[in-house]
């Protein structure tokens, strides 16, 4: 019962209503962040920085593309262990949620027709990741594995998330290209982009969710007095 402790997170219940809107803030946080990936890869300016390192890994190992990104997340799952990272609700439903809000974007979402299109969906998925990173990981239900590993070095270094999530990013993006993962501009404005941006939002929602929450407690006591 100890390991299961150390090993998940516990979901913290504070009244319906409040769990509620948190499990709504979760699934709209994660299906967002598939549309978002199916925006970047739509616009067609290079492939996320852990992308770029699964295509670089496939060349060298005798795994398909997708084999090397279910290992890539077993990695990153490992290196939570040393952090204290605790798998939580939001942790595996990243994990059957984002890929298939993803693929039904795809199917909806033309590719680019010119650069400049394809630089406008581009940077609209880079903004909506960043949000949906924040309105995910605030509904305080667990990060997915990447995300998991920004929130675990940031309060085990106590650096902020920007500079975190940016130094996570452009190793990734430097080991993947030393392998000879495919690097475009997109590529680059993702390592050095995302970092800042969900930095700028987390907080914010955090502080917002925490907000709501109390004020739900609050109403939920208020209620049971007579």
């Amino acid at each position: 019962m100890r390991i299961l402790r150390a090993m998940f997170l516990p979901v913290h219940l504070t009244g319906v209503r409040d769990t509620t809107e948190r499990v709504v803030q979760l699934l709209v946080g994660l299906i967002l962040y598939g549309v978002a990936l199916a925006f970047m890869i739509r616009g067609g300016n290079g492939l996320a920085p852990w992308d770029v390192l699964a295509v670089g890994t496939a060349m060298h190992v005798p795994l398909s593309f997708g084999a090397v990104v279910v290992a890539l997340s077993v990695v990153v799952l490992l290196l939570w262990i040393p952090l204290r990272q605790r798998v939580g609700i939001g942790t595996v439903l990243n994990a059957l949620i984002v890929g298939p809000a993803a693929e039904v974007t795809l199917h909806v979402l033309p590719a680019a027709p010119n650069w400049i299109v394809g630089s406008l969906l581009f940077l609209v998925g880079l903004v909506v990741l960043a949000v949906a990173t924040g309105v995910y990981i605030s509904a305080d239900f667990g990060p997915g594995p990447r995300d998991g590993l920004m929130t675990g070095l940031v309060r085990r270094t106590g650096r902020p998330v920007w500079l975190v999530r940016t130094v996570i990013e452009g190793s990734v993006l430097l080991i993947g290209f030393l392998l000879g993962g495919p690097v475009g501009v997109g590529t680059v404005i993702f390592a050095f982009g995302v970092g800042p941006l969900i930095g700028l939002i987390l907080p914010r929602m955090q502080r917002w969710r925490a907000a709501r929450s109390a004020r739900a407690t609050a109403s939920a006591t208020a209620a049971l007095v007579p």
